[in-house]
């Protein structure tokens, strides 16, 4: 009987509990209804999270391959445009030695560089010597170089005999119908701060005039 009483105490609560939601509006089915709709809903939108995620993965690859290709097309025009300078130094060259633009026939320094070699004190010089114009027969004589500066705050000139090392060539002869280039190692002793590069070309071909000329001490990076 307790058992009974018990049973039928908790049918009664239930149906009050859902007396009291039909009259509060609530139906079993619209709910069932809702709760599936909702649930379709919630799919769809997990779907388009994927679709989207999809869609982000795939824009991110192909601003990886547009990334690597415009790297790509950078390298190739910077490459470009490192030959189109080559040729038009090339071609500057050239006309130096077939017609300069001064009009000057003869013996010429077509380029001094200095750059900074491995040590401190090092430092490398390349010399191009042409002969504009006149190319019937071949030029030969020799350079001299020397260096004027302070050793110390005191004025001081280096030949190139004191800056070369003592292992290396101490005489500096050319000969060429065109032109020739040159590549020496200086090192200059300590203290001594170079402000100017003097370059005696002296030949020895008949009437062909050697040349003096002074440049200022100026370096780049090797």
């Amino acid at each position: 009987m307790r058992g009974l009483v018990l049973l039928l105490i908790v049918i009664s609560g239930y149906l009050i509990f859902e007396f009291g939601r039909i009259s509060a509006g609530y139906d079993v089915v619209d709910a069932a209804k809702d709760r599936q709709a909702y649930q379709e809903r919630i799919k769809r939108l997990d779907d388009e999270i994927v679709e989207l995620k999809q869609e982000v993965a795939l824009l991110e690859t192909h601003r990886e391959i547009d990334r690597a290709a415009y790297k790509e097309v950078e390298g190739s025009l910077m490459s470009l445009q490192a030959k189109i300078q080559e040729q038009r130094d090339a071609i500057a060259f050239y006309r130096g030695i077939v017609s300069p633009a001064d009009g000057k026939r003869g013996l010429r320094v077509q380029d001094l560089k200095v750059t900074r070699g491995n040590a401190e004190r090092e430092f490398n010089l390349r010399l191009v010597l042409v002969q504009a114009m006149q190319h019937d027969r071949k030029v030969s004589g020799d350079v001299n170089l020397s260096l004027q500066g302070s050793q110390d705050g005191v004025a001081t000139v280096y030949t190139l005999k004191q800056l070369i090392p003592a292992d290396a060539d101490q005489g500096w002869a050319f000969s060429f119908r065109y032109f020739q280039d040159f590549d020496r190692q200086l090192v200059l002793p300590d203290g001594f701060t170079p402000e100017r590069i003097r370059v005696e070309v002296r030949s020895k071909t008949r009437s062909i005039e050697s040349i003096d000329e002074s440049y200022a001490w100026t370096t780049s990076p090797g």
